[in-house]
């Protein structure tokens, strides 16, 4: 039987008081690759943020690596992130330090404590991502393209079940996102890591195609209903 990763049903997702999405239901098993798509303002974000805790869920049932999320707070959200991985468009990179120094600040925050175990797996965590050897340099020396691979290596220090990537290439050329993608993909294949990737890059999905979620007016629909929707427009 397929482990489910993340399972919401019956879900209404809200920005304040605002009804976003409605009536949520859909899975996703354990080293899927799934896109997210639609357009600006229909809902990915919020979507994505309801399920690593940053806009808490009202209404509804979700599960996320193991994890209930309704009802979460400030003191049991930690340990839901401490189980998945969040890629963002802009890096989120602290640009005062280094690339270790910016992977170390993330395993200090969540709890790892032995220098030798830290260096383990900043070391791991960057060869994966091909940046080896490359934990000295700073944030501001590196192209965009390595940044992001900086980005998704923080994503996979605690050896996260699940990746959230929000418009991970919406800030590269076709090159190296073309780059980015192979490593995600290599990444869901390779280490069983469940991956959803919000992105409006058609020209992506088209080359690496793949099971789709699409939010649309206040819905959210999966890859049958959204092959439906394009044969009768």
């Amino acid at each position: 039987m397929a482990e489910s990763v993340i399972s919401i049903s019956n879900a209404n997702i809200y920005q304040g008081n605002n009804l976003i999405l409605q009536d949520v239901n859909f899975k996703i098993e354990k080293g899927e690759f799934v896109y997210l798509v639609g357009k600006t303002g229909t809902g990915k974000s919020s979507l994505l943020k309801t399920l690593y805790g940053e806009i808490p869920l009202k209404e509804g049932d979700a599960t996320v690596v193991g994890t209930e999320i309704r009802g979460l707070n400030w003191k049991t959200v930690p340990f839901l992130r401490r189980k998945l991985g969040v890629v963002f468009q802009d890096f989120h990179l602290l640009t005062d330090r280094n690339v270790y120094e910016n992977l170390r600040f993330v395993l200090r925050a969540t709890g790892w404590k032995e220098k030798h175990l830290i260096d383990e797996k900043i070391h791991d965590s960057l060869e994966k991502v091909g940046l080896k050897g490359k934990g000295f340099k700073m944030p501001y020396e590196m192209s965009g393209g390595e940044q992001q691979r900086v980005d998704i290596a923080r994503a996979l220090l605690n050896s996260p079940k699940l990746i959230l990537a929000d418009e991970p290439t919406g800030n590269l050329d076709p090159e190296t996102s073309n780059g980015i993608m192979q490593l995600l993909l290599s990444i869901s294949k390779d280490l069983g890591t469940t991956v959803l990737m919000a992105t409006h890059d058609y020209v992506v999905i088209n080359r690496y195609p793949s099971r789709i979620l699409k939010t649309e007016l206040g819905k959210v629909l999966d890859s049958d209903m959204v092959l439906a929707a394009n044969k009768s427009e």
